[in-house]
């Protein structure tokens, strides 16, 4: 496996991360899931990706689970989660960047995850009705109290994480590290044009979502 720098931090994760949407609590038995997980980190995989509403928080509980029965060391693995959409709830105060969500959400992740710490934080969306001022001195403070390593964005616009950078300069805070957009054959605007001078003023790191489009690059549909 080889390992590249996660932006200008000094973390390295594999350039392979393995993801959960829609299958842990969902689509495959616990033993399957286990299965896969294991085979990953025996492989150099040193990334392994989640978010509060993949099935609801489900899919954060099952990879708990198996962290908890593998006993791999805390130091040898990274864990991330996203926060936006909430983990099912409909209450304004259970979805969002707002203060209030994100805190509730980060403890829950690391509950649900059963660590004591995430490596890598998300903001799952923007939010417009949410300060950037607000989200950024929250996770500021998230990582200043040891929940979270590093922050990041995911499927937000230049403009938006150029917005948070330049709040975080402005307050002497820790700004995003890293951002996760769509990027394959078929989504490439972003990575290719839009996010070139993130990459070249504030060294943005990237990890990516959907490398092969929910598998329509594979070949494994077809008609009928």
């Amino acid at each position: 496996m080889e390992y590249r720098r996660l932006g200008r931090s000094g973390l390295q994760l594999s350039e392979l991360s393995f993801g959960t949407w829609i299958t842990f609590g969902n689509q495959i038995p616990y033993p399957t899931a286990k299965d896969l997980f294991v085979a990953a980190y025996d492989a150099g995989v040193n990334f392994f990706d989640n978010a509060e509403v993949y099935a609801h928080g489900e899919s954060e509980l099952v990879m708990g689970r198996i962290l908890s029965e593998v006993g791999w060391s805390r130091d040898s693995y990274t864990v991330s989660s996203k926060v936006f959409f909430g983990a099912g709830g409909k209450l304004p105060t259970q979805r969002g960047l707002h203060r209030k969500h994100v805190v509730e959400a980060c403890h829950q992740a690391l509950e649900r995850l059963r660590v004591d710490y995430l490596d890598l934080y998300f903001c799952h969306r923007p939010d417009k009705a949410t300060p950037i001022e607000e989200t950024v001195w929250t996770m500021h403070q998230l990582i200043m109290q040891g929940k979270i390593l590093y922050w990041g964005t995911s499927e937000w616009s230049a403009e938006e994480i150029m917005d948070a950078q330049r709040v975080a300069d402005q307050h002497h805070l820790i700004g995003p590290t890293m951002e996760q957009p769509q990027y394959n054959l078929l989504h490439r605007e972003k990575m290719e044009s839009e996010f070139l001078r993130l990459f070249e003023r504030i060294g943005l790191g990237t990890t990516i979502w959907s490398p092969l489009a929910s598998g329509i690059l594979t070949n494994k549909y077809r008609d009928g």
